[in-house]
């Protein structure tokens, strides 16, 4: 009882300390904020919501900086802390591969949440001229509220984290190249059109790609220490599953990159390998779980069989000889599958082998 009593005091302290850390980060971004807020509104002619000199692209860069500040001081002070030990282990490249991918996800993610509440601000307020005194308290709040939640999301990553953060920013990513899209017939074509043309809405979705197939190779890091641990405390019993799953995460994360690093336009065949690798790697995951995995609760294994029955129906569906599905369905729904299949592995994951660590002198690891 006594270890447990330690283990809870020092995510106690550390939570208290980093909430700290974070609110004190929160009104040093403030006052920058508040700094920012004027020179915006001193040299902008026509400051509004949307039109004119829009705030809403000025707040957006604003936060995107804001959290790349945040989330690399956060995400390095973090792996000080106990239940972030293992982390100081790894490879200086490894450490920075992960600290990179966590940073431009926040990034990424803070500059488009920022951008769309000012814009359906603009839908309330249309017309609306901004004067000094709100551009620098919007901008106050804004940068300060964007670094407290960015400091404290990377200062607390875990696997389940990571999962949602991942899924947060494809989901996030995908939609706002959808409707930014310079051609609204895209989805008359296939999936990968999005990726196509030579505006934002390309750069938003093949960026997207490849920021999420680096976050995947994060990704699969934490999945290892998740790994490693049920392995040792028995729960897992083939040592090799810890060691075959995070390598396929990998490929899987890399193959995600390079579908974003080459579009259809630039290379049909590696785009098409690409994307052909992302989804053998899936299927190897799903057939040899029962595996590599062994240990796992058996409805983690009824939940893949479920995945697997469905990718299957989606490919008989799609060639030629049923043709219900489209091309552009089809890869949606595939899309879907594996990003949903990856949610469900990490919840069956978090839960695995939960009666063990509530012994005496286990810790937990999320």
């Amino acid at each position: 009882m006594a270890s447990i009593d330690a283990v809870e005091s020092n995510q106690s302290g550390t939570t208290r300390r980093a909430e700290s850390e974070a609110i004190y980060l929160a009104f040093g971004a403030g006052a920058l904020g508040a700094i920012y807020g004027l020179i915006v509104a001193l040299t902008a002619a026509d400051l509004q919501f949307a039109d004119g000199d829009p705030f809403a692209v000025w707040a957006a860069a604003g936060a995107g900086v804001t959290a790349a500040g945040a989330s690399i001081a956060g995400y390095w002070r973090a792996r000080s802390d106990p239940d972030q030990a293992w982390r100081r282990t790894l490879p200086s490249w490894k450490f920075t591969v992960n600290t990179i991918s966590v940073v431009i996800v926040h990034t990424a993610l803070a500059f488009l949440a920022t951008f769309a509440m000012y814009r359906l601000l603009a839908l309330g307020f249309i017309g609306l001229p901004i004067i000094t005194f709100w551009a620098v308290v919007l901008m106050a709040v804004t940068l300060g509220m964007t670094a407290y939640i960015v400091y404290l999301s990377v200062s607390r990553m875990t696997t389940q984290r990571m999962s949602s953060l991942l899924m947060a920013f494809v989901v996030i990513g995908t939609l706002t190249a959808m409707i930014t899209t310079s051609d609204p017939e895209w989805w008359q074509v296939h999936f990968s059109q999005l990726g196509t043309f030579d505006d934002l809405s390309s750069w938003v979705f093949n960026g997207t790609l490849i920021a999420g197939g680096l976050l995947v190779t994060t990704f699969a890091v934490y999945i290892a220490n998740d790994l490693e641990v049920l392995t040792a405390e028995g729960v897992l019993t083939n040592p090799r599953g810890k060691q075959v799953v995070p390598a396929l995460f990998v490929v899987m994360g890399i193959m995600l990159s390079c579908v974003g690093i080459f579009p259809v336009d630039v290379s049909l065949a590696l785009h098409n390998t690409s994307a052909s690798g992302m989804a053998v790697m899936f299927l190897v995951l799903l057939i040899a779980g029962p595996k590599l995995l062994r240990g796992m609760p058996r409805t983690y294994f009824v939940a893949s069989a479920a995945f697997l029955a469905a990718t299957v129906l989606s490919v008989i569906l799609f060639i030629p000889a049923v043709g219900y599905f489209s091309l552009t369905a089809f890869e949606i729904i595939v899309f879907a599958l594996i990003f949903g299949w990856i949610a469900v592995f990490i919840r069956f994951l978090g839960v695995t082998g939960q009666p063990a660590l509530s012994r005496p002198g286990v810790t937990s690891r999320s």
